[in-house]
């Protein structure tokens, strides 16, 4: 691919995992926004991650995996043609997508040399690892454009400018009505979908107990799924707004947006709020490769608790004391 920039070239930026993921994907676009101006840039992704990048303005179109794999096979081929692409780029590896962008006859394919389908996948291949960086999942992602002839190096404060973030639809009367216009409107995320390590049900009560109710109105946030395993926790404490399946995600990122922080271990409302210049804590074990060195929120007011060791003895268990040692005190510290 030339890199003048008064060219338009069409790339699909393929990362079908999690919310929190496609978030720090984002910034790649903002870059590569930079460098083509024109492009026509495509988000191949999960269904349940259309609404976050609705809220990029760098994305011009957003193709559905999950719909696609529905299809025939010769249907699917036609589907990655029909992208009239010049080249994909393999953010998030998957062995089928690779394979069908090469069917497709995509001219440029850009994914990791350590993935051994991509030795016969992409044509372009780009040598660095994931699980043994010192650099953020958001710098990392851009390792890949040295596929494109871009060479793309940011410091995370740097790449928080490119996420071109925000909210495509208005907060309805509904959910704003519970937004108190005098006091801090926390949303906690206390469950994570087994993405990340949690910091604990206790250590979320504790921490509401620590916040005057004079100055901040509380939220909970999650899955209708996950409010279920709550239920005690939440019903448990008048203070608390619950929020847990009640809304749709392009809803729950309004409302976000209309918040003023939030309190998360590492999952995809962390990022958006982070995203969306809020206060945003993250929570963190201090474990490669689930550190905040990589997973980090990157935000203008985003910061996040870890503690300081070496996280061993639990690496293999679910309930893990390295996070949950983490008090409520240095949490409702940083929120002032």
């Amino acid at each position: 691919m030339p890199g003048k920039k008064t060219e338009s070239p069409t790339i699909v930026i393929s990362r079908t995992d999690s919310i929190g993921d496609v978030m720090l994907t984002l910034p790649l676009a903002g870059v590569l926004r930079s460098h083509y101006p024109n492009a026509k840039l495509i988000f191949l992704g999960k269904s349940y991650t259309k609404a976050v990048i609705a809220c990029c303005r760098h994305i011009d179109a957003f193709a559905d995996w999950d719909e696609l794999k529905k299809l025939p096979d010769l249907d699917r081929e036609a589907a990655f043609r029909a992208f009239g692409a010049d080249s994909i780029l393999h953010v998030f590896p998957d062995k089928e997508i690779a394979r069908l962008a090469v069917r497709a006859q995509i001219p440029i394919r850009v994914g990791t040399s350590h993935r051994f389908f991509h030795l016969f996948t992409c044509n372009r291949r780009i040598t660095f690892s994931r699980r043994k960086s010192m650099l953020h999942e958001a710098q990392l992602n851009l390792k890949l454009l040295k596929g494109l002839g871009i060479e793309a190096e940011y410091a995370l404060p740097e790449l928080n400018q490119y996420a071109g973030f925000a909210p495509v639809h208005a907060l309805s009367a509904e959910w704003s009505g519970l937004l108190a216009p005098d006091k801090f409107n926390l949303i906690l995320h206390p469950r994570s979908r087994g993405s990340a390590r949690e910091w604990g049900l206790e250590n979320f009560e504790k921490l509401i107990n620590l916040l005057p109710d004079s100055r901040f109105r509380i939220f909970v946030s999650g899955t209708r799924e996950e409010g279920e395993g709550m239920r005690e926790f939440l019903q448990g404490n008048p203070r608390i707004h619950d929020l847990t399946g009640k809304m749709s995600l392009d809803q729950l990122i309004s409302f976000i947006a209309a918040s003023s922080g939030l309190v998360a271990a590492s999952t995809g409302p962390l990022h958006i709020a982070s995203a969306l210049g809020k206060k945003a804590i993250g929570i963190f074990a201090p474990m490669r490769p689930i550190h905040p060195g990589r997973w980090a929120p990157i935000g203008t007011q985003a910061c996040f608790l870890v503690k300081n060791e070496e996280c061993s003895d639990c690496r293999k268990s679910g309930n893990c004391h390295c996070i949950r040692e983490i008090t409520p005190e240095q949490v409702a510290e940083k929120l002032g």
